[in-house]
């Protein structure tokens, strides 16, 4: 579908996709399009297997004992929720 909808804006004139070259280590642009997945490649490959940092952030770890309710909700709870609830829309504190 994609490729029909780009032929079709090509035939008519107004088509202008831009197009940013794949550039190589020195950072000069690779016009071969063959060479274009293999440097993809190369990048993930030097993206993903850097090592590991020296010195790994400080990240404290989350409280566990939080308050949890596990009575049911009353039904003044169940009725001020459905007043909340937006028609089409889920009912949460997000509004979503």
């Amino acid at each position: 579908m994609k490729q029909l909808h780009d032929t079709t804006k090509k035939l008519s004139g107004k088509y202008s996709k831009p197009e940013r070259p794949v550039k190589d280590n020195e950072s000069n642009p690779i016009t071969e399009i063959q060479q274009q997945p293999h440097r993809w490649v190369e990048y993930f490959e030097e993206l993903l297997n850097r090592p590991a940092p020296m010195n790994p952030p400080d990240i404290e770890a989350v409280h566990t004992d939080l308050p949890t309710d596990i009575n049911p909700p009353t039904k003044e709870e169940n009725r001020m929720a459905a007043r909340q609830i937006k028609n089409g829309k889920a009912a949460g504190p997000e509004n979503i």
